[in-house]
């Protein structure tokens, strides 16, 4: 229903969540729906009061609660935005872990963060921030071919990615897009692997929200307390 020759806006806003109680109707609306057989996400940005916000929603019911930090985006999204808007996932997934485990309330729902991951060493490193699991959008588009071009809404993506001209689209065959895919993520789980291993850590699972294992380079002392690491050589 958006007029013809009008923007769209990404992401729209929703004008039936104006507080946490808001928010609370439609969690709970979503699960009857679903007859409780589907989880309910809730995805925010990553700013300044993250770790309240997350705590709201955590108590309004959500399964999980997904940050998407500084540097996530679409592939279209303006260097300006993704460069200078919110904060890095690394400060939101452990001020919001930190809050939800003094507020005795962690075990209610899971923590799953995104905007910035480019390697192995990310998916670690949040990890052990916190975090119970790690989505990837740029990297998984690097690995089939994407270039950054910034022009996906023109439909005209010269890699077959972000398009639907029948044209452009064989030039990218879905074998072969999983084939890059699959191994791009077999080749960071072999390297989390190794990482594990320098830790003397024997499963991810250990590693979630041991924040000893991690150590600070060039960082200010008020981001070492918000992150809970230990500067280099401590």
């Amino acid at each position: 229903m958006i007029p013809v020759g009008s923007d769209a806006l990404s992401p729209a806003p929703h004008h039936d969540i104006y507080s946490i109680e808001d928010l609370r109707g439609l969690i709970f609306a979503l699960k009857e729906a679903t007859e409780y057989k589907k989880l309910v996400f809730v995805k925010i940005a990553a700013v300044h009061n993250v770790a309240a916000i997350a705590s709201g929603i955590v108590r309004a019911g959500a399964d999980a609660v997904v940050l998407d930090g500084l540097k996530g985006g679409t592939g279209a999204a303006p260097t300006m935005f993704r460069d200078n808007i919110g904060i890095p996932i690394e400060l939101a997934v452990a001020a919001v872990d930190e809050r939800l485990r003094a507020e005795g309330i962690r075990n209610w729902a899971s923590i799953i963060a995104s905007g910035g991951i480019r390697n192995s060493a990310d998916v670690i490193k949040l990890i052990a921030l916190g975090a119970d699991a790690v989505y990837i959008g740029t990297p998984a588009l690097i690995a089939c071919g994407c270039t950054m071009c910034q022009h996906c809404f023109t439909g005209k993506c010269p890699w077959g990615i972000a398009t639907n001209d029948p044209k452009l689209i064989k030039r990218l065959p879905p074998e072969v897009a999983y084939e890059k895919i699959y191994n791009l993520v077999h080749g960071w789980a072999h390297e989390m692997k190794e990482m594990l291993g320098a830790m003397g850590i024997n499963a991810i699972e250990s590693l979630r929200g041991n924040r000893d294992k991690l150590r600070a380079v060039g960082l200010t002392e008020t981001e070492m307390q918000i992150l809970g690491v230990k500067h280099a050589g401590l």
